[in-house]
């Protein structure tokens, strides 16, 4: 009788132990799903403003093209109408056209004296004309003098928007067998997706839930369909790579700098200003691994510096 009771009892709690295993793999299911749901609606806010910003540019140039037109027919409309001045006399069915010159027909004055006037007042009309081009030319000249942009500034390290980021999840690229897709915190409301060719380097638990050192404001470029948004910083050598690791303490978006070269980051680097390619070669890990720029360490302000883990002297990118 014991026996069987027993048996009853063990029948009874397997069920129970499945249905806690089906919940957790429902959990991760869910939790898979919501970010597969981010990643979507990312790609479609990029694609969107990709889209915008063409059609807004199509339609500056055709502005731009309309208003020169307008400018054109403007200044013919003008011309015609200094002619016209010119040439038809005061009196009669002209009267309406031209009535200064009425007054000195009334005091007495020879019509020779109105017909005087009226050949000499289009020159003040062409003056300015004369003069707008010097105008325009002016304020450009004033324009580049007074407007020196961040772009034209000094190119150094401090132009590079260098960040803390913990990467949350990573996953090999659909159709890249060399690439990972990783979702990475960088201390913004929402996780960058960002694409890395680190399969072939880094084993991919390795890549799941670990701190590194972002470049966040290269311009977002796809790679095999996935928008990357930012630029995992390693050390680099033709056999080896390894992830730059912030100090410890370090949380997503510590600001990583490098003393003697203050500044602001630009918002978005050119891509034809090349400000990464000039930086770039003289970014290097020192002998004890330290990560530099022109030999000053990598910093997080009060925290400490940025190393690789065995790589010495090497280059960084």
């Amino acid at each position: 009788m014991f026996s069987s009771r027993y048996l009853i009892k063990m029948s009874g709690a397997n069920p129970l132990l499945r249905l806690e295993q089906r919940a957790a793999e429902a959990d991760k299911l869910i939790e898979y799903l919501k970010q597969q749901v981010q990643l979507l609606k990312e790609k479609t806010s990029v694609q969107a403003s990709v889209r915008e910003e063409k059609r807004l540019a199509v339609e500056n140039a055709k502005l731009k093209n309309d208003i020169e037109e307008l400018k054109k027919q403007l200044l013919e409309k003008e011309k015609k109408r200094g002619v016209l001045d010119v040439a038809v006399p005061c009196g009669d069915t002209g009267a309406d056209r031209c009535p200064k010159p009425a007054p000195p027909q009334a005091s007495g004055a020879p019509p020779s004296v109105s017909a005087a006037a009226a050949v000499q007042s289009p020159p003040p009309k062409d003056e300015p004309k004369k003069k707008k081009p010097e105008k325009k030319g002016g304020e450009k000249a004033e324009k580049k003098q007074a407007a020196p942009s961040q772009e034209d500034a000094k190119v150094d390290v401090s132009r590079l928007d260098l960040r803390v980021g913990r990467i949350m999840t990573a996953e090999k690229h659909p159709d890249a067998d060399s690439l990972y897709v990783e979702q990475v915190d960088v201390g913004e409301a929402a996780p960058r997706t960002v694409v890395s060719g680190l399969v072939k380097h880094i084993p991919l638990e390795q890549m799941q839930n670990r701190m590194a050192v972002l470049l966040c404001n290269l311009k977002p470029a796809k790679m095999r369909g996935v928008v990357s948004q930012a630029m995992v910083m390693c050390a680099s050598s033709p056999d080896k790579v390894e992830i730059l690791d912030p100090p410890s303490g370090s949380v997503p978006g510590d600001r990583v700098a490098v003393q003697g070269f203050p500044g602001e980051p630009d918002k978005e680097l050119n891509p034809k200003k090349k400000v990464w390619e000039q930086v770039q070669p003289d970014l290097r890990t020192d002998d004890r691994c330290v990560a530099t720029y022109k030999g000053a360490a990598f910093e997080v302000a009060g925290k400490g510096v940025c190393k690789a883990q065995t790589m010495s002297n090497s280059g960084i990118k």
